[in-house]
């Protein structure tokens, strides 16, 4: 009987406390109806950081798919690639022996790059089409169904067409090219001429995963390229398994056999690309939590009053915790969905930024992507502990304080310079253990991880420091007005002090980037000065390479000619580049880092008795852990082994580079005719140039200036940077964002100071310049201390995270008008941000304004 009682007793308490938390949450309501931009201010915290960050966890989680489903146009991915020996071509006589002896499915792949009628160069893959339908899987690789195609819209007459594949027209050898939707779009007919072939564009969608390729049947391709009876490589798509052995012998002299790694080589070089991604929207949607942090403590604050008026009235504690808990998931689940919907256009946005940059600087093609409902999921789920690890504190505070408290004064400045200190006290316990550990990193996933902890402990220490710094302005300050304005600026350090904090994130990371970046581009045009020796440079086809460097040796216009040969190889798995160059351009542009002694006397010998030397890239080396004298192999020169005699600076290549003597290129049988060549003249350059071409018919796009190479070379590497940049814009504009939230609600709370002020003789254009000089001299002040920390911060990305991700050393450059232009931008917005709201509570009558509450 008794249990029963209890029971009874407990389900009577469970229902009286489900009838207090709807009362409450029916409260809580009313009361964000009268006061709408509480509820706004929280929400667009929310929406901001969940915003940044599936944007580019949708654009990241795009790139690394692509890598991982990379596979052979129309068709899966092949499980091993027969590829060409070095100076040897792949012939498809071998394909089709291959074929023969049962080795299928397997495709052949021609691959090369034509110039178009604008000179611009495209990638072309020529396959085996029938092959490659036949080893296609039933998934989305495959073509359209008949229903599908039935479906699709007919084509307009002026655009390219879209349906299924001509395979019939493409076989028999008609001029047809294939390209994604979206890239034949932007063609102003539906025709494309490639090396002066005219060729029809049809369009195909996304789901055949072209990418920037152009697809065309490998016959066509052959003479487009002017390769007969060549391939780039041959996919096999099943192991060879017991066929081990008859496939060995059957490549014996003729190619290589390779495990294909499934994208891995692409994920490894570009993970610090993505890395440096994720780190600028994880700052992002820090600055965007901060400003949801600020609404919802403005928004307990000012329901101080009405919570204690809710306990005198017999609600339980319990039950407003738990009114406050659901209020907080409501809002975080609500600005979750919309910032997730604003984050994938966002991603749309900026996956085309990301794809140039991958494309140009490692090659990769990036497929359309899909979202995933678990990002919604974790975002939001991330947000909501976030926010309640945030707001426990100020919630057990505001549940605790006493029922006979006066609920018209809130005193936080009795508890808010204690805090300071414990913020200041952890964000130097933060920075101590990034101080030590910092030196200690070799690797740069590490690296970032202690940058993170530089990152937070930045805006921690925010508010001890601008405490100390208005205090020293308050002992200089002259008595009057003034004196009272600065005295009260420091009384706005506890409700203002997160807006600042998220202001102080985005100018430290804006000023970090501006100096990496323009580092980064002074660095790169000097190295570009000294590596580029000749005045012009070509790159003519393979055919006719012969017949031009014969013609440039003996004109009387080349006073210099310069050549070089390239290869792609492999060390350790991993792919480089392998090459060499004429004695003169080895050793006169070859800019040296560490060098062993007699380094050039050693390299050129030709002795027998003398070991090879090999010079290679300070990328090679810091991803490798390479050092003077290490021996090391590439795959192209089989057992040679190379011993490092020198180390360069190379801002041209993530994938590494090994420079080897002429003399074994030639030995290693890797080909006699250069890939390019360089002339020094003692005419017009211009001129020559274009006699060059009328000689040769060569394009535009194979002929380079000495400026034309340094105007690409800094696009290309600007655009590696660009879409940091604009994360950090939007970095910046959140965090205006958020002041101008927090002003508008300061404001409202400091109707009455306004009023007594203005009761006391202080006239409106006074009050605006007081009240607008406060929110200037904090924005100054913040902008003062974002000065060292974003040189700090910008330190340790160009020395430690760029050097350790890229291989790149880089002098740091001070760009004090880049400063100066931020520190400008968060004055303007900080103005308008106080300005708009102060207007409008100065046009209302003051003196009613002394009866409202005060911060």
């Amino acid at each position: 009987m008794s249990s029963l009682v209890v029971n009874c007793q407990a389900s009577d308490g469970v229902k009286a406390l489900l009838r207090a938390t709807r009362l409450t949450l029916r409260v809580f309501a009313a009361h964000y109806r009268k006061a709408p931009l509480q509820a706004g201010a929280i929400l667009i915290g929310i929406v901001l950081a969940v915003t940044l960050l599936t944007g580019v966890r949708a654009t990241n989680e795009s790139a690394i798919e692509s890598y991982g489903q990379a596979s052979e146009l129309l068709s899966g991915q092949a499980s091993h690639l027969i590829t060409p020996l070095p100076g040897k071509p792949l012939l498809e006589s071998l394909y089709f022996e291959l074929r023969a002896q049962g080795f299928h499915p397997s495709l052949a792949v021609l691959e090369g790059t034509a110039v178009d009628d604008t000179q611009q160069r495209r990638q072309v893959t020529g396959s085996d089409l029938i092959a490659a339908l036949s080893a296609a899987s039933s998934s989305a690789l495959a073509p359209a169904s008949a229903g599908q195609r039935a479906a699709a819209a007919p084509a307009k007459p002026d655009m390219p067409l879209k349906g299924p594949l001509p395979l019939a027209a493409m076989l028999a050898g008609e001029p047809l090219v294939v390209m994604s939707e979206q890239k034949a779009s932007l063609l102003p007919e539906p025709w494309l001429t490639l090396n002066d072939t005219r060729l029809k564009v049809m369009a195909v969608d996304e789901g055949y995963r072209l990418g920037d390729r152009l697809l065309m049947d490998i016959s066509l391709a052959q003479q487009l390229l002017d390769k007969p009876g060549q391939l780039s490589y041959i996919a096999l798509f099943d192991p060879p398994g017991e066929g081990q052995q008859r496939l060995t012998s059957l490549l014996d002299g003729r190619g290589n056999l390779i495990e294909s790694d499934q994208g891995e080589a692409m994920k490894a070089l570009t993970n610090s690309f993505h890395l440096n991604l994720t780190a600028m929207s994880l700052l992002a949607f820090i600055v965007g939590l901060f400003i949801a942090y600020n609404g919802v403590r403005y928004s307990l604050l000012k329901r101080k009053r009405l919570i204690i008026q809710l306990q005198q009235q017999g609600v339980r504690r319990a039950a407003i915790m738990i009114s406050l808990t659901l209020e907080l998931t409501l809002l975080v689940l609500l600005g979750s969905l919309i910032g997730f919907i604003l984050g994938l256009q966002l991603s749309y946005w900026l996956q085309p930024m990301v794809s140039v940059t991958l494309e140009q600087l490692y090659g990769a093609n990036i497929l359309p992507g899909r979202w995933r409902w678990q990002w919604l999921a974790q975002a939001s789920l991330l947000t909501l502990i976030a926010a309640l690890l945030a707001c426990t504190s100020l919630l057990r505070e505001l549940l605790n304080q006493p029922l006979a408290q006066s609920s018209g004064q809130l005193s936080l400045q009795r508890s808010s310079q204690q805090a300071q200190n414990r913020l200041m006290i952890l964000a130097c316990v933060l920075g101590a253990i990034a101080l030590i550990l910092m030196p200690l990193s070799q690797d740069y996933r590490l690296t970032m991880a202690l940058l993170g902890l530089v990152v937070i402990a930045i805006p921690l220490a925010l508010p001890y420091l601008l405490r100390q710094l208005i205090g020293l302005l308050q002992k200089i300050s002259p008595k009057g007005l003034m004196s009272y304005q600065v005295s009260e600026t420091r009384e706005l350090l506890a409700p203002l002090s997160l807006a600042m904090m998220a202001m102080l994130l985005a100018l430290t990371a804006n000023i970090a980037m501006n100096s990496l970046v323009g580092s980064f581009e002074i660095t790169l045009k000097q190295w570009l000065d000294a590596r580029l020796h000749a005045q012009l440079y070509l790159r003519p086809p393979a055919n006719q390479m012969a017949e031009v460097e014969k013609a440039l040796s003996d004109a009387p216009e080349v006073s210099g000619l310069y050549k070089q040969w390239l290869l792609r190889s492999h060390y350790q798995q991993t792919p480089i580049f392998l090459l060499t160059r004429d004695p003169y351009s080895i050793e006169h542009t070859t800019i040296i880092k560490q060098a062993r002694p007699y380094l050039w006397r050693d390299f050129f010998s030709t002795e027998p008795e003398t070991k090879p030397l090999a010079l290679v890239s300070e990328p090679f080396a810091i991803k490798h852990g390479k050092q003077l004298g290490d021996k090391i192999q590439i795959a192209a020169l089989g057992e040679t082994d190379l011993t490092i005699g020198a180390i360069y600076y190379d801002y041209g290549n993530p994938y590494g580079e090994v420079i080897i003597p002429p003399s074994l290129w030639r030995k290693a049988g890797l080909g006699e005719l250069p890939l390019s060549l360089a002339l020094n003249l003692n005419t017009d350059v211009a001129k020559f140039s274009q006699t060059l071409k009328a000689r040769f018919d060569l394009p535009d796009a194979l002929i380079y200036s000495q400026e034309k190479i340094k105007a690409q070379a800094i696009t290309m590497f600007k655009r590696t940077f660009s879409i940091t940049q604009v994360l950090n814009s939007l970095t910046l504009m959140v965090a205006a964002i958020g002041l101008f939230s927090a002003c508008y609600m300061l404001t409202q709370a400091r109707l009455a100071p306004i009023a007594r002020l203005y009761a006391l003789g202080v006239n409106r254009r006074q009050l605006i310049w007081l009240v607008i000089g406060q929110m200037l001299l904090m924005v100054l002040l913040t902008c003062l201390v974002a000065l060292p920390t974003g040189a700090l911060l910008g330190y340790l990305l160009i020395h430690k995270v760029t050097l350790q991700a890229f291989g790149w050393t880089i002098a740091m450059v001070w760009d004090w008008l880049a400063y100066l232009e931020l520190v400008g931008l968060a004055l303007v917005a900080s103005t308008l941000a106080v300005a708009f709201p102060l207007y409008q509570q100065t046009r209302r009558p003051l003196v009613s304004s002394l009866q409202r509450e005060v911060l």
